[in-house]
């Protein structure tokens, strides 16, 4: 009877230890579930920062004075005398084409006019004699020597002659005017530097044939540029060029030189836009096919650069972060952590229209808002909101916001230094949290590695 005890004694020792173990399974899993609960969120302490709002925009490397040199006659090109990276003084010979022709013109004209000139001067004779002729044959009708059509028959030879040479005179005027315009035309056969600089370009060799044309811009020899005074010339999209003013601060990066930045100054705005993009057409079968156009409307901006220790090539690819405002000293969060809220504090119009720009595979900008939301903020029926995490729970806060940059973004009403607010996630924040939602810190997951 002993062992039967005793293997009961096991027995029941193994039932006691594993319902111990189910015990406390089960109390840690409720444990667990109690520390989960709560929707995961990351915070961030609002703090002062110095913010500088920045219109970012990509273009090219051109001189700032450039010139284009082309041919204002036709004929072939029989001197050429400076190559890509030559550099030219201005007033220099930098392109002579053959004169033959247009001098050929003006030995012609100077004939002409010398012709004109000699009949002027024999048209001078003759009203000369006519008008003596008409001084006697006056005197004599006076005197009742001659009839009246006499008289009349010298009148008209002295109006004939005098008229014969106001046509030669007329005639002399024309041929200089056209001997002139040939002596022009020879003139411009010959092409001097207009300005000092490098020859940044060549399009053209000796032997070849250049043409011209009176109504459009004749063959491009060549490009003289002033390679010591550089600028970039970048599209800057019509959202962000209000924001954009003559004499703003730029930091450049060229592609060419990836471990520098360069300094810049915006130099110029362009007063009208360039529209780019393609136009599609209607559904094909319609009796009235209709096109739409999606157009991307930028304005050009000049920027000077500022730095010269670096020899720039036109064409080089650079990237401008026009630095428009800047405030120092300012109560600042994430950018992330403000979105949009009707006045009732429901995210119906905010999931609306972030799932929209989401189903386009365009997601939108963390604190975006669409045109339609931007006026309705305006007539107060959105506004601009943070959460404020309070212990286990957030608060729903009104904000008055200002510049931002990529990262930061000013606080001007709502928030004070030290208050801890939601930035995390993305999902929480625009669509799952509400006021006084239950939420648990985690720790911000770290950067992606590249």
């Amino acid at each position: 009877m002993a062992p039967q005890k005793s293997k009961r004694k096991l027995r029941y020792l193994i039932l006691g230890a594993v319902l111990a173990a189910a015990a406390c399974a089960i109390g840690l899993a409720v444990s667990h579930k109690r520390a989960l609960k709560g929707i995961p969120i990351t915070t961030e302490p609002a703090a002062i920062r110095t913010i500088t709002q920045v219109v970012t925009a990509t273009g090219k490397i051109q001189p700032e004075k450039m010139v284009k040199i082309s041919s204002e006659v036709y004929g072939e090109i029989v001197e050429l005398p400076f190559r890509d990276g030559d550099r030219v003084t201005k007033g220099q010979l930098i392109v002579r084409i053959k004169p033959d022709l247009y001098q050929a013109s003006v030995d012609q004209q100077t004939a002409a006019v010398a012709s004109t000139r000699g009949a002027s001067i024999d048209s001078a004779a003759k009203v000369e004699k006519a008008r003596a002729d008409l001084v006697q044959y006056e005197d004599l009708h006076r005197r009742k020597l001659v009839s009246d059509s006499d008289y009349v028959t010298y009148k008209t030879a002295y109006d004939v002659a005098r008229a014969d040479y106001i046509s030669a005179l007329a005639n002399v005027q024309a041929a200089e005017g056209l001997l002139n315009q040939a002596r022009d035309t020879l003139s411009k056969t010959v092409i001097y530097a207009p300005v000092d600089g490098v020859v940044s370009a060549r399009f053209s060799e000796v032997g070849e044939r250049v043409v011209a044309q009176s109504s459009f811009t004749g063959t491009e020899i060549m490009d003289v540029a002033d390679l010591t005074n550089m600028e970039v010339q970048v599209d800057v999209n019509e959202n962000d060029i209000p924001n954009v003013k003559a004499g703003d601060p730029v930091v450049l990066s060229i592609d060419a030189y990836p471990d520098r930045k360069f300094a810049g100054v915006v130099k110029e705005i362009a007063s009208s836009s360039e529209n780019t993009g393609a136009t599609s057409s209607g559904t094909a079968g319609q009796a009235n096919t209709t096109s739409s156009s999606n157009e991307v409307t930028n304005f050009m901006v000049k920027i000077r650069v500022t730095d010269r220790d670096v020899h720039l090539r036109p064409g080089m690819s650079a990237t401008a972060d026009i630095q428009t405002q800047t405030v120092t000293g300012v109560v600042s969060v994430p950018i992330q952590s403000v979105t949009v809220r009707a006045a009732d504090g429901k995210n119906s119009e905010e999931v609306e229209q972030r799932q929209a720009a989401e189903a386009q595979g365009k997601p939108a900008a963390p604190g975006s808002v669409s045109a339609r939301q931007q006026a309705r903020l305006i007539l107060g029926q959105l506004q601009r909101v943070v959460f404020v995490r309070e212990g286990g729970k957030v608060r729903l806060q009104t904000v008055d916001t200002g510049i931002a940059n990529d990262s930061y973004i000013e606080i001007k009403r709502g928030v004070k230094v030290g208050d801890e607010i939601v930035s995390g996630s993305y999902a929480a924040i625009s669509r799952t949290l509400k006021n006084g939602s239950e939420v648990r810190v985690e720790a911000p997951k770290p950067p992606a590695a590249n």
